[in-house]
């Protein structure tokens, strides 16, 4: 499957004035090698939960697992809306990917299969899953698996020049 093409701004209110866009290949890249993300979802009452955990791009899109009890799975199944984030905590380096989308459960075996993979290739055998009935099931026991595909993404480039690139998707 090829990579869906953005629409590419620089944000000149929050960038220097010898900053450029930056290429969403890169914003992929990132995303690829990145260990840790930040989950946002929403409660049911509204208020905001934040969350680390683990991800893998595949296929234009961001994955990642849960248990069913979790707190964001049941914000999941109120509102599907999310934010991930990923990046480095310093003002000198960067750059940092901010993903908005919806997540999606991923049921189909095939691609569950193929997400396995991805976790053990990027993290190691001690992420393996096995697919048994719609869901990852590791030492953890089941885990439901997400796909968040950008509907809008942002980079945030640090360091000697800084600028907010704005990455909006076709539906």
């Amino acid at each position: 499957m090829s990579e869906n093409q953005p629409l590419t701004e620089l944000d000149a209110r929050y960038s220097d004035p010898k900053a450029s866009a930056a290429d969403w290949s890169d914003a992929v890249g990132r995303l690829r090698t990145a260990e840790t993300f930040w989950l946002t979802t929403v409660r049911p009452d509204g208020r905001p939960h934040v969350t680390p955990l683990i991800a893998v791009w595949h296929e234009g899109g961001l994955h990642f697992c849960t248990g069913a009890d979790e707190r964001k799975a049941r914000n999941l199944r109120h509102h599907r809306e999310v934010v991930l984030t990923t990046g480095v905590n310093s003002l000198s380096e960067g750059p940092d990917v901010v993903i908005e989308g919806e997540a999606v459960r991923v049921t189909d075996e095939p691609t569950l299969r193929a997400l396995a993979g991805a976790y053990i290739e990027k993290y190691g055998p001690e992420w393996t899953f096995d697919v048994r009935d719609d869901v990852f099931v590791g030492d953890g026991g089941p885990a439901l698996v997400f796909r968040v595909a950008p509907r809008t993404a942002f980079g945030f480039a640090k360091g000697e020049v800084f600028g907010q690139t704005r990455w909006q998707f076709a539906r």
